[in-house]
């Protein structure tokens, strides 16, 4: 059947892969943020890649910034609730007529 999922973890279940990744990886975390230092304080190295440095330190200590975005959407044009009760209300005067005219 299409869309049934099968096999696999279940649901919550940890992937043993990415745990064992990250275990290894978390062993150079304080040479990775040396690294990342004197990256961020070596005026010899390009000002794009001093900012990157110092950006992966910032968003490691405080978490990455949440961006925010406001939409407002806007159309003149767009009909009103009422107007759109006024329409369902007509068609469905109309559609009970027809099925009526039908049965006759």
């Amino acid at each position: 059947m299409k869309g049934t999922k099968t096999g696999g973890r279940k649901a919550g279940t940890p992937n043993k892969a990415n745990a064992d990744l990250r275990e290894a990886a978390q062993q150079f975390t304080a040479d990775a943020l040396q690294t990342l230092v004197d990256v961020m304080k070596d005026e010899g190295q390009p000002a794009a890649a001093r900012i990157s440095a110092a950006t992966a330190i910032l968003d490691r200590g405080h978490g990455k910034p949440q961006m925010h975005t406001e939409t407002t959407i806007s159309n003149a044009n767009a009909p009103t609730q009422i107007e759109l009760v006024a329409f369902e209300s007509n068609y469905l005067k109309r559609l009970q007529a027809s099925m009526l005219s039908e049965a006759e």
